[in-house]
């Protein structure tokens, strides 16, 4: 055969073996549903109404087709604004890509209802509820006035800011003497002691607390007044 007449055969042959190359690339949309379903399965616990918007997946992808897609992040990732996913396959042939997602989370939060000074305890008439994008406020926004109201102020706050909790100094609920029940808690049990506090201690802060049987220990004062131990 002359080439002339071979010219047309090899412009089909590069013409399917380019199809074939195409349809042997791993689809976009089964990468894209992987990290969609993984995202909403994990922030369901968040507060407020959550939007997920997926970046798209390379269309031009190299990768070979996968049966067993599954979606990743890394330990202490916090699912909140702009992240980073990753989907690995499981078979038939291994392989990882990376894709970013924006998780949007809408709901109330507070804020000052007018200017506040340094010092000032809060009180209901100082706070404001407000509806917007929580991933758009600083983290620890205040999202519940019962973690503002009857808290001390560090600093001055102008009207309409809102309120974060490192603003606040939340009130003593141990104080030095103050008997205490000790709680240590691990999987699957709780065991509990009395004791007297040595220190001054808010909700979340550390309280040293000396046992009946006269050993010190540390934990974190909780709300009700109590101390938790985590072994």
């Amino acid at each position: 055969m002359n080439a002339t007449r071979l010219f047309p055969f090899l412009c089909l042959a590069a013409l399917a073996l380019s199809f074939g190359t195409a349809l042997a690339r791993q689809e976009p949309q089964a990468v894209e549903q992987t990290v969609r379903a993984f995202l909403q399965q994990a922030t369901a616990g968040l507060p407020g109404q959550v939007q997920i918007e997926v970046d798209p997946f390379d269309p031009y992808n190299q990768l070979p087709p996968c049966r067993k897609l599954e979606a990743f992040v890394p330990e202490n990732v916090r699912l909140w604004g702009r992240v980073a996913v990753g989907v690995r396959c499981a078979e038939p042939a291994p392989w990882t890509a990376y894709l970013t997602a924006r998780v949007a989370v809408f709901g109330a939060y507070y804020q000052s209802a007018r200017p506040l000074r340094s010092g000032q305890i809060l009180s209901p008439d100082d706070l404001r509820r407000e509806e917007g994008e929580l991933t758009a406020l600083p983290e620890d926004v205040v999202l519940d006035a019962s973690r503002a109201v009857g808290a001390r102020l560090r600093a001055s706050v102008a009207a309409g800011q809102p309120l974060r909790q490192s603003q606040l100094v939340l009130p003593d609920v141990v104080s030095p003497g103050m008997e205490v029940a000790v709680r240590v808690a691990g999987p699957g049990f709780v065991v509990e002691n009395r004791g007297k506090a040595l220190n001054r201690a808010a909700p979340g802060e550390t309280v040293r607390v000396r046992l009946e049987g006269g050993r010190v220990v540390s934990g974190q004062a909780q709300p009700d007044g109590s101390v938790l131990i985590n072994p």
